[in-house]
């Protein structure tokens, strides 16, 4: 019972967080002990004091909560990949070139020791990790389907998972109907697989099946494989829509590092726990290959700041959205710009400009210039401050997003006569459930 009531609050979050707002994971997303009692305790002392609302569960107002929180949760990850959370480590994250982009992207994942030369790599692409596509029979979109009125369905075995898929169909159904419909049922399963439906100049459609990883594991031949041989419905709509055919197999890249030779499932890869490469493309030329390395401390800077300014940007832009369905997000940027003017001063100078809708704009060559000056620890202090008092907001809004919402106040609280109330947040994340079944 509590393994499904896990399973259950885990799918409906993923569904909310695939449909509403970004994820992802990184190392930051991963808390000590310590941490999770600090945010416990931080959520006793937020609703201790909190008034009594008639909370504003419309569709909307989840989007915007559940939006806000993983904005916010977004925005904070940025800051703390730039180095840290802590002032001393905050903007000293080293960054990493690519004498290639377009063969090779490349990011330091290391930690950089004083004293302690981090070398560089020689990377030549042979091959890119490609996806498994299938692609289903041309059909005339307009004409009436060829399978009988009934309910059909078909398997689709995926990573040692298997999923079963039913759909009805209907006498007036069209071709062109009843592949939209797989297509939108496939792609609203979320198991990995991307449909389409592709049309030709004769008004021919077919449905074409792409799997979003890359890649054969453990000499398997193929990613999904999609039959209904013995599916629990009708069968037959596999071989009349050709959903079987394998247009393209999935393959591994291959690629060298200082000349060793490396095969990956993904196009991402780690080179010894210091560098995270992307593979973009395969050179030119045979031979031809991208050298990788270190920033220097000027360019890295410059680079955490551009990414500090965008996440900043981001998270701004995405409350504004709001604008016209949840008022109080204009509270969200007013609060979030109120921030940003405080430091205005001293990001001007340090080579951040602020415009009037809030958002911040980068003089590249003013923040190198600055970096080279002698007092230059002291001329992004305000960038320093500005970042924690981000980190400060993100915490709050990530705690209660609730709190941006439409809600109705009924009562106020006696001040200093209250039991802690700690499970009031459960309102956040028990409207998610309401529906869902």
């Amino acid at each position: 019972m509590a393994y499904n009531s896990v399973h259950n609050l885990s799918n409906v979050y993923n569904f909310y967080m695939t449909t509403y707002a970004p994820k992802s994971s990184t190392p930051y997303d991963s808390h000590k002990k310590s941490e999770l009692r600090s945010v416990y305790n931080s959520i006793v002392k937020m609703n201790k004091e909190a008034p009594l609302c008639i909370l504003d569960t419309s569709k909307e107002s989840q989007e915007f909560a559940i939006g806000m929180k993983e904005n916010a949760r977004e925005l904070r990850n940025t800051i703390a990949s730039l180095g840290g959370l802590d002032e001393d480590k905050l903007l000293n994250k080293k960054a990493a070139y690519s004498s290639n982009e377009n063969m090779v992207s490349a990011s330091f994942i290391g930690t950089a020791t004083e004293g302690v030369e981090i070398p560089s790599v020689e990377v030549e692409v042979h091959a890119l990790a490609s996806p498994q596509i299938n692609m289903g029979k041309y059909l005339p979109s307009d004409e009436l389907i060829g399978l009988a009125a009934d309910t059909y369905s078909f398997d689709m075995s995926i990573d040692d998972l298997n999923y079963e898929f039913q759909y009805n169909i209907k006498a007036e159904d069209t071709n062109k109907d009843v592949q939209n419909r797989l297509a939108r049922l496939i792609n609203n399963a979320n198991v990995g697989i991307t449909a389409q439906v592709i049309e030709d100049e004769e008004n021919n459609s077919c449905l074409r099946l792409e799997s979003n990883s890359t890649g054969l594991k453990n000499n398997k031949s193929m990613i999904f494989k999609v039959s209904d041989h013995r599916t629990s419905k009708t069968s037959g709509s596999v071989e009349y829509f050709g959903l079987d055919y394998l247009e393209a197999a999935a393959s591994n890249a291959r690629y060298s590092i200082n000349g060793e030779e490396r095969i990956s499932t993904s196009n991402n890869v780690t080179v010894g726990q210091l560098y995270e490469l992307t593979l973009n493309g395969i050179g030119s030329e045979d031979g031809e290959k991208a050298s990788i390395g270190l920033k220097t401390d000027v360019e890295s800077l410059t680079e955490n700041i551009n990414t500090l300014v965008s996440g900043y940007n981001s998270f701004l832009r995405a409350a504004a959205e709001y604008s016209d369905s949840q008022p109080k997000s204009n509270r969200l940027v007013h609060e979030m710009s109120n921030i940003s003017k405080l430091y205005a001063r001293g990001l001007t100078s340090a080579g951040l400009n602020l415009n009037l809708d809030g958002t911040l704009e980068v003089d590249n060559e003013a923040i190198q210039k600055t970096a080279m000056d002698e007092d230059a620890k002291e001329a992004f202090s305000s960038i320093m401050d500005f970042t924690n008092s981000l980190v400060r907001k993100t915490n709050q809004i990530a705690l209660n997003p609730m709190n941006y919402v439409n809600n109705t106040v009924v009562a106020y609280k006696n001040p200093g006569k209250n039991f802690a109330t700690p499970y009031i947040t459960s309102a956040y994340s028990g409207m998610m459930f309401n529906s869902y079944c």
